[in-house]
């Protein structure tokens, strides 16, 4: 099933003014509720390119990067 991708666009805008709202309340990096939005925003940032690309052959320029890749950042040797 296609998502709609105005539908979610705006899922996106919500899950980056939850995550604001978490920022901006937090009491660290280990804030369980900005886990949560950031979990959230990350998710409905891939919704929202997924819908774009299957609607137009369209893709953000934007990658979403999890915790397993900053691990791999440790490990290079520069």
């Amino acid at each position: 099933m296609n998502t709609d991708p105005r539908s979610a666009l705006a899922a996106l805008i919500a899950a980056f003014e939850r995550h604001y709202e978490a920022a901006a309340a937090s009491r660290g990096d280990d804030d369980p509720a900005l886990e949560s939005a950031t979990e959230r925003l990350a998710s409905a940032f891939d919704a929202y390119d997924d819908a774009l690309f299957d609607a137009y052959d369209v893709a953000t320029p934007l990658i979403v990067f999890d915790d397993d890749d900053e691990d791999d950042d440790d490990d290079d040797d520069f």
